[in-house]
């Protein structure tokens, strides 16, 4: 568990310096870094910190709707703790499913704070714009990943039986 809140620490501690550090992201600006502060240009991949404030759901959609998103959220985690303290005997791995909470409520407690969900690590990939994330949207990230390389995994050991 002391990793866990050491990774939720790390995230918030990562959004404060964003909003403190880095430059917002110039929209009317083209090319490496978009006003942000340039971390590496390996053409035809960049990597710049922007900040950026986002009051939707992944990707920005959903924006305007944010109540119901910080709502939707929480009933989620919720469900997600409860599930792992009282239903999860093992049965299933658990630290996936503890990186998606943490991940998520980073983003929750970002939005009740602030408003928004902060964003602030921007990749291009051939020119073309990846969607600006934060450490909570990794770790979800990597607790989805992980699940589905678990899922593969049981899928192919039962098939095998």
């Amino acid at each position: 568990m002391f990793i866990f809140v050491c990774l939720l620490g790390l995230d918030a501690l990562t959004k404060v310096a964003a909003l403190q550090y880095i430059p917002p992201l110039a929209a009317k600006l083209t090319g490496f870094p978009f006003g942000g502060i340039p971390i590496f240009d390996w053409t035809p991949i960049t990597f710049s910190l922007n900040l950026v404030g986002n009051s939707g759901a992944a990707c920005g959609l959903f924006q305007g709707h944010s109540g119901i998103l910080f709502a939707f959220r929480s009933v989620i985690i919720a469900c997600l703790i409860v599930y792992l303290l009282f239903f999860n005997r093992g049965k299933n791995p658990s630290f996936p499913l503890w990186l998606i909470v943490i991940g998520a409520v980073g983003n929750a407690i970002d939005y009740w704070v602030y408003g928004h969900v902060t964003d602030f690590f921007h990749f291009c990939f051939w020119g073309r714009s990846f969607p600006i994330f934060n450490l909570a949207d990794t770790y979800i990230s990597i607790g989805v990943i992980v699940l589905f390389f678990f899922s593969r995994v049981s899928k192919l050991r039962t098939a095998s039986l």
